[in-house]
């Protein structure tokens, strides 16, 4: 962060701090940014004396939000799987396919093959265009190892992208994500040799912000799920958990019941489970893009999400499998076209509620003491960030001070 003072004028600032004006909007606003963080935030008429003299820089009544986050990503990770994309439009079934040598299998053979350089470069092409459409912090998920050394490989990489991008990355430890090949049937046993072990082994590192789970009838029951979550508890660790995805296993009540950060997908989520987040205060996260490329049919539950509360944030989900959507802007298009919520639900959902998603409480809203992390577009209202299709309006980017 910067040791320098800033003040930004002549902006219209979404704060994103629950108010009774939409959007928490403030109209010719002003905002003191001072050694990487906000001082002060409000009506520029109303601006203190004290910020008056710090470098002025008019933003020619430009929207300011804060800086967006990706709370839900696997963007490490080796090779695609474009081919199996295309033998699927052209009428493989998923056996034809995993015969093939695609699916996960696909991926976590690339990933185990790829050095840690590979896996970087490769992963900092995506991490790119992301921070071109505005976004300052990212999660990202390991699960494409499945064992040991791999999986602290991709952990590796997460925590190396901080250090050669301007962007703050959490990482989440998913190695209950699939059984690999060589534990075909003995999903209890990969859980004992390979996923706890390589849990501890990652903290131990330092590698590790948050643990995660694929709880589905294709990946690992709640009871398999529970005895990782007992680790991560052990170990002081939040967790959070892919679930009601594909059916409704009860994923959603086990992560409340952990006091998860979030519950992600959540297709097949009943009332009950609404309740059990709503409860906990779990956060719900829309992964449109999944739903997207799989053609699902089940939509989250957005009227019953709202209903009881329950915050809601809205993620690429980027892999190379389901959800190969490498823009957090048409994602929030996507949460709208494909599920009907608001421009304003979109923006909190990749702002204060992805921020909530991961744990944070320093970024996410636009005020004093928060990280100075914005973005600055060239719009005149803040639901054409979610109104326009394959259209990038990002002015610049604020990571502690503007460039």
């Amino acid at each position: 962060m910067a040791n320098t003072t800033q003040l930004l004028t002549n902006l219209h600032a979404a704060t994103m701090v629950s108010s009774d004006t939409a959007y928490g909007m403030i109209k010719d606003a002003a905002i003191a940014l001072k050694d990487g963080k906000i001082h002060w935030i409000g009506p520029r008429a109303d601006l203190p004396a004290a910020y008056q003299d710090y470098d002025v820089t008019s933003l020619n009544g430009r929207l300011v939000t804060p800086a967006l986050i990706d709370c839900h990503t696997h963007i490490v990770h080796g090779g695609d799987r474009a081919v199996e994309f295309e033998m699927r439009l052209n009428g493989a079934s998923y056996e034809e396919v995993a015969r093939a040598g695609g699916g996960i299998v696909s991926t976590v053979s690339a990933t185990r093959a790829a050095s840690e350089s590979e896996l970087l470069t490769d992963a900092l092409r995506r991490v790119d265009v992301l921070i071109a459409e505005g976004v300052t912090t990212i999660e990202i998920k390991s699960g494409y190892g499945l064992d040991v050394d791999t999986e602290l490989r991709m952990l590796r990489v997460a925590r190396a992208i901080g250090k050669h991008r301007p962007i703050r990355v959490l990482t989440s430890f998913l190695g209950a994500h699939a059984t690999p090949a060589e534990y075909k049937d003995r999903d209890d046993a990969y859980i004992d040799d390979i996923c706890i072990p390589a849990l501890r082994a990652a903290h131990a590192e330092g590698l590790v912000d948050a643990v995660d789970g694929f709880c589905e009838g294709i990946a690992f029951s709640p009871t398999q799920i529970a005895r990782v979550f007992d680790v991560a508890k052990d170990l002081g660790l939040p967790v959070k958990l892919h679930a009601e995805q594909l059916s409704n296993l009860g994923g959603a009540k086990l992560a409340a019941h952990y006091g998860a950060l979030s519950a992600d997908h959540i297709e097949y989520l009943d009332e009950d489970g609404v309740k059990a987040l709503a409860d906990a205060g779990t956060v719900a996260v829309i992964l449109p893009g999944a739903f997207y490329t799989l053609r699902e049919t089940q939509s989250p539950p957005i009227a019953a999400l709202r209903k009881h509360n329950v915050p809601m944030a809205l993620a690429t989900d980027i892999n190379p499998g389901s959800s190969p959507l490498n823009s957090l802007l048409l994602t929030m298009n996507m949460g709208c076209t494909l599920f009907r919520m608001t421009p304003e639900e979109s923006l909190r959902g990749v702002t204060q509620n992805a921020a909530r998603a991961l744990g944070l409480t320093d970024v996410g809203t636009i005020a004093a003491g928060q990280r100075a992390e914005l973005a600055v577009w060239d719009v005149k209202h803040p639901a054409e960030l979610a109104y326009r299709i394959g259209f990038n309006p990002l002015y610049t980017r604020i990571f502690g001070a503007l460039a």
